[in-house]
C-alpha cells in the first residue's frame, strides 16, 4: 500500500524512488524533528529551564514537573538531531538546553506548581516522582550531546547538574520499566567520569539485574506485572540497555541484549499495518511513533533481523501515519491523543508534555547519511508481503495480517495488567480479546472484542487470564468471569480462537454456570464519522466510513462482522455514539444466546476487513459437543476441542 495523503508539517519533496512506499527519506526525518522543536520554542519559560507547554490540565505530579518534562522530552529530540548531524546545531538548539540546564538545577525544589517567585527550579528527584523519568532523558541527551555541551559547561553547571541527576541513583522507581531510569542516568555519570563512589555503576547493575526478573524469552519482557505486555518492551526495555551497550561499546552486553531486540523486532515487525500504523494496545499510546524507537535501535546496533530498506519503510510508514492524520495540532505541538485530542486516552501521569517521548522514534538520525538503512530502497513490509498469522507464544499473542487491505490484527490471550496480589477492573487497552491498527477499544459504553456473562444486568470482566499459548492459527486461554471485584462461584470460561486469511472463529466454553444465564460476545468496534448498520439473521454487521477520507468522500473505510454459529441465539449491531480514538461515531456487532445444562459451546466467525461487503462468505464450521471444525477457504483446516484444561489443536494443510 503506498502512502500518499500530505503531511502536516513543512516537508522536502518526496522522494518515489529511494522510497516507494512511503516518499520519505531522512531529509524528512530531520524536518519533521526541526518543526517540531520549533514548535515548542515559545513556551519556554525564563532562561530556557522549563518548557510549559498548553493543555487542557496538568498532569498528578504538577505544573514544575510538566515543565520539566517540556525540557527533558524535547531535549532528547534536540540531542538525536544534533548527534546524528556531527554535532552542526544552525538553530542554536544546544545554547538554549545548556541555558536551562544551569537554570534549572540551581535550587532544585520539592514544589510540585509553579510560582511567580520560582518559575526556574527543576523539580527535585524523589521516590517514584516523574523527576526521575525526566532525568533519564536528560542524561541520554547529555551523553549524545557530550562534546558539543556537557564537555563545555562550566564546571561549577556540571557539578550542580551532576547533583541533580545523581538524585536519580539514590532514590526507589516504580517497580517497572523505571529501574531503567536510574539505569541510564548512571550510565551516562559512569563514561562522564562522575562516579567517585560507585553509585553510578551500581545503578547499571542494578537495573539490568531487575529487569530480569521480567523477561520471558523470545524478545518479550512483561512490564513490573505477570501478564503486561504492550509498547514498553520496545521503547524502554529493548532501547535503553541496547543503547547503552552500543554508547559504551560494550560487546558481551550489546551480544546479551541486542540479541534479545533481535528476537522481539521478528515478531513486532508483523504489527505495522500496510499504512503505517502500530498496534493500537497498551498505555501511553500518545507517545505514537515512539513504536519505531526498537527498530531504528536494531539497525543501529546491527542487531535486526530486518533489511535496511524494511526498517526505514516501517518507521517512516509510522512517523508520516501520525503527522498526516493530525498529531499535531494548527501550532505544530503534538497532542495527547491519538491523531487529534483524545482525553480518553489520557492517563494521570500524563501533561501537556507527555507525547514528546515520541523523540525516541527519532534514534534513527544517529544512523550516518550514507549507512544502508537510509540509502538502501524501501522494501515491502511484512504485511504487504502475503497473508498470515503469526504466534508469539511468550506474550500470548496471535497476530493476523492480510495483503489485500493492510490490516493487523492481534488476539489476545495473555495480557492483562493485572497486578500479582489482587485483581482489578479490566483495563479495555490490555484485557480485549482482539486489538488491530485500525480500531481502538470502547473507553465507555458496552465491551469492545470481549466475551461474559450478563448477571443482574452487569456483563462480567474478563480479570486475570490464564494462557494456554499460541501456535499454528490458534490462541487460547481460560478466565473466571467476575462482575466488580467478586468471581463468578465455579465458572469458568475457556476460550479459543482459530484464524487463517482475514477469517475467525472464535469458541467459548463456559462451565459451571447456571442454566439459562445469557452470554454476550462482542466483535470489532469500527468508527468513522459516520456509520451503517445491518442484521440478516444469525448475522450482525457495521461499516464506518470518514467523509473526505484519502479514498474518497464517503468511501467505507472498515467493516466488521459477527456470525453465530453455535449456541447464540441473537445477533444486533450497537450504535456507541462516544466512538473511540479512530472516529467520533463507532458500531458494535453482538451476539447474544444462553448456557444450557453442563458446559455450554459458544462459536462464531467474525471478519475485520476494508471492505464494503454486506455479508459474511467465511469458512465452513461444524461443531459436535465441544469439538470443532473448521474448514477455511482454501480447503486447509483446524480441528479443536476444549475442556477445562485448554484446546487440543490439529491443523491440516
Amino acid at each position: 500500500m503506498v502512502i500518499r495523503s500530505a503531511a502536516s508539517l513543512p516537508l522536502p519533496p518526496e522522494d518515489r524512488d529511494l522510497s516507494p512506499h512511503t516518499g520519505w527519506t531522512r531529509s524528512h526525518w530531520e524536518a519533521a524533528a526541526d518543526a517540531l522543536l520549533a514548535a515548542v520554542r515559545p513556551f519556554a519559560g525564563p532562561e530556557q529551564a522549563l518548557i510549559t507547554l498548553p493543555g487542557p490540565r496538568p498532569s498528578i505530579s504538577g505544573t514544575r514537573s510538566d515543565g520539566l518534562e517540556g525540557y527533558a522530552r524535547t531535549f532528547l529530540l534536540a540531542a538525536f538531531r544534533i548527534a546524528g548531524a556531527g554535532g552542526d546545531d544552525p538553530q542554536g538548539l544546544l545554547t538554549r538546553y545548556a541555558e536551562g540546564l544551569e537554570a534549572g538545577t540551581r535550587a532544585p525544589t520539592t514544589d510540585r506548581e509553579l510560582t511567580d517567585r520560582d518559575p526556574i527550579s527543576w523539580l527535585a528527584i524523589g521516590d517514584r516522582n516523574q523527576a526521575m523519568v525526566e532525568a533519564a532523558s536528560i542524561a541520554l541527551a547529555l551523553r549524545l550531546t557530550r562534546p558539543w555541551l556537557w564537555d563545555r559547561l562550566d564546571p561549577e553547571v556540571r557539578e550542580r547538574a551532576r547533583a541533580w541527576l545523581a538524585g536519580a541513583l539514590h532514590h526507589t522507581p516504580v517497580d517497572n520499566n523505571w529501574w531503567l531510569f536510574p539505569f541510564t542516568v548512571g550510565g551516562f555519570l559512569a563514561e562522564a567520569g562522575l562516579d567517585e563512589d560507585g553509585a553510578a555503576e551500581a545503578a547499571v547493575r542494578r537495573g539490568l539485574a531487575k529487569i530480569e526478573q521480567w523477561y520471558l524469552g523470545d524478545g518479550w519482557y512483561t512490564d513490573g506485572r505477570p501478564r503486561a505486555f504492550d509498547h514498553y518492551n520496545g521503547w524502554a526495555f529493548h532501547l535503553y540497555p541496547v543503547l547503552h551497550a552500543h554508547l559504551s561499546g560494550d560487546r558481551e552486553l550489546l551480544d546479551t541484549y541486542g540479541g534479545r531486540l533481535a528476537d522481539h523486532l521478528a515478531g513486532y515487525a508483523r504489527t505495522f499495518g500496510a499504512d503505517g500504523a502500530p498496534m493500537h494496545q497498551g498505555r501511553s499510546l500518545s507517545y505514537r511513533f515512539a513504536a519505531a524507537a526498537p527498530l531504528w535501535a536494531g539497525a543501529l546496533t546491527g542487531r535486526s533481523p530486518l533489511t535496511p530498506g524494511a526498517t526505514r519503510r516501517l518507521a517512516s510508514g509510522v512517523l508520516r501515519h501520525f503527522l498526516d492524520r493530525g498529531a499535531t495540532e494548527p501550532d505544530g505541538l503534538l497532542s495527547l491523543g491519538w491523531y487529534g485530542p483524545y482525553p480518553p486516552l489520557v492517563q494521570p501521569y500524563s501533561g501537556p508534555a507527555s507525547p514528546y517521548w515520541a523523540s525516541k522514534g527519532f534514534v534513527g538520525l544517529l544512523l550516518p547519511p550514507d549507512h544502508p538503512v537510509w540509502t538502501a530502497p524501501e522494501e515491502a513490509a511484512p504485511v504487504e508481503r502475503t497473508d498470515a498469522v503469526h504466534p508469539l507464544p511468550q506474550p500470548g499473542w496471535l497476530i493476523q495480517s492480510t495483503v489485500a487491505d493492510g490490516l493487523v490484527r492481534l488476539h489476545n490471550h495473555g495480557s492483562d495488567d493485572q497486578p500479582a496480589d489482587q485483581v482489578l477492573p479490566d483495563e479495555p487497552l490490555y484485557a480485549r480479546l482482539g486489538y488491530s491498527t485500525a480500531t481502538g477499544p470502547l473507553p465507555d459504553g458496552p465491551p469492545d472484542n470481549h466475551f461474559g456473562l450478563v448477571v443482574d444486568g452487569q456483563v462480567s470482566e474478563r480479570g486475570r487470564i490464564r494462557p494456554f499459548g499460541a501456535g499454528d492459527g490458534w490462541a487460547a486461554s481460560a478466565h473466571r468471569p467476575r462482575i466488580g471485584a467478586v468471581e463468578l462461584p465455579g465458572v469458568t470460561v475457556t476460550s479459543l480462537v482459530l484464524a487463517h486469511g482475514a477469517d475467525e472463529v472464535h469458541a467459548h466454553l463456559v462451565t459451571g454456570a447456571a442454566p439459562g444465564t445469557e452470554v454476550r460476545h462482542s466483535g470489532w468496534p469500527v468508527a468513522g464519522t459516520a456509520a451503517e448498520t445491518w442484521t440478516d439473521g444469525p448475522l450482525a454487521a457495521a461499516g464506518t466510513w470518514t467523509d473526505g477520507s484519502p479514498a474518497g468522500a464517503r468511501a467505507v473505510r472498515l467493516t466488521s462482522a459477527l456470525q453465530q454459529v453455535e449456541g447464540y441465539t441473537a445477533a444486533e449491531t450497537v450504535r456507541v455514539p462516544a466512538g473511540t480514538a479512530f472516529g467520533p461515531i463507532c458500531a458494535l456487532p453482538v451476539l447474544s444466546g444462553r448456557t444450557g445444562a453442563g458446559p455450554s459451546l459458544f462459536v462464531s466467525v467474525a471478519r475485520l476487513s476494508r471492505s464494503a461487503a454486506r455479508s459474511l462468505d467465511g469458512p465452513s464450521v461444524s461443531t459436535e459437543g465441544a469439538l470443532i471444525r473448521v474448514v477455511w477457504s482454501d480447503g486447509s483446516s483446524h480441528e479443536a476441542s476444549l475442556d477445562l484444561d485448554g484446546p487440543s489443536i490439529r491443523r491440516k494443510d
